[in-house]
């Protein structure tokens, strides 16, 4: 199954970490350079959930990232699973 928030649509994103070499010069050395960037992938913090509808009388099993759980906590779990098209 993919990576994706079924809620948020939040997926997998690629990004860049900078790598360095070089002691910085408040430490005695010539300072710090850049030698290389590397690409890498954040992946958001999903959640498999079982979420109890009061509507329904029914548990919705969902994989949600953390925001999306603070959404349904917020609004209402049938509210935001009917908005997001999962009910």
């Amino acid at each position: 199954m993919a990576r994706i928030c079924s809620i948020r649509g939040t997926r997998v994103r690629s990004g860049g970490k900078i790598h360095r070499s070089g002691l910085a010069k408040k430490k005695g050395g010539i300072g710090r350079h850049v030698t290389k960037v590397v690409k890498r992938t954040i992946s958001p913090n999903l959640q498999s959930k079982r979420i109890w509808v009061p509507e329904l009388g029914k548990f919705v099993k969902t994989k949600l990232s953390c925001r999306a759980l603070k959404t349904v906590n917020k609004n209402g779990a049938f509210v935001t699973l009917k908005k997001a098209g999962i009910i």
